[in-house]
């Protein structure tokens, strides 16, 4: 009997595609075999691995700048009111600190020192202080207090701005006291005052005297 020939490559490849139509129309697996198990598990590890590894790589390549190695001049204290932030940044330009110094804003300045309106507005002074002198390695304080000061007529006296005199003395008074506060704790550290005025926009030198004397 005369048999037509078999074309065995066209055999296979219909055998093939039948065998990806039955895998396509079949449910899948509810439950894994051992071969899908070792392959989900080895694809586990990898991905586990790769991961590791980019995390590693993006912790090495962002680790923080020691602080050792930006000393800077001094720690600024002054007061919270915006009214004098110009002042007082062109104040500390003029003085060749500009990017050298941390700056710590407390309502009434020297004022916080002494615990007002809290007695943790003088705690978080004193660890400002600490890391600042820890940390950075200052060897300054510069205290700025202001005319028509907010703090300093809630304490003392509502009117107190309408007598210049009186309220340079008052603010001359508690730099004082925050100038041998300071210099108790840290005697190898220098600590300037200063008083700066709301019209001109001027910061005036204070002078410690050293000794501190009842408000009158």
């Amino acid at each position: 009997m005369f048999r037509l020939p078999i074309n065995h490559s066209g055999f296979n490849v219909r055998t093939k595609m039948t065998q990806k139509i039955h895998q396509l129309t079949q449910p899948p697996h509810t439950h894994q075999c051992s071969c899908c198990h070792n392959l989900a598990s080895r694809r586990y590890f990898l991905k586990s691995l790769l991961s590791g590894v980019f995390s590693l790589s993006i912790l090495q390549s962002t680790k923080p700048a020691k602080a050792a190695n930006h000393p800077v001049k001094a720690l600024v204290l002054s007061c919270i009111d915006f009214r004098f932030v110009n002042t007082e940044n062109l104040f500390l330009s003029k003085q060749h600190l500009t990017g050298e110094y941390d700056w710590t804003a407390l309502a009434g300045a020297s004022l916080a020192i002494s615990g007002f309106p809290h007695p943790s507005d003088s705690e978080a002074f004193w660890d400002q202080l600490d890391l600042s002198y820890r940390l950075h390695h200052i060897n300054k304080v510069m205290i700025i207090d202001h005319q028509d000061c907010g703090a300093y007529a809630t304490m003392i006296d509502p009117n107190l701005s309408q007598d210049p005199v009186r309220e340079l003395q008052v603010h001359t008074e508690y730099l004082n006291r925050a100038y041998q506060s300071i210099r108790d704790r840290y005697p190898d550290i220098q600590v300037e005052l200063y008083f700066a005025t709301l019209n001109k926009g001027e910061v005036k030198t204070i002078l410690p005297r050293f000794a501190n004397r009842n408000l009158t």
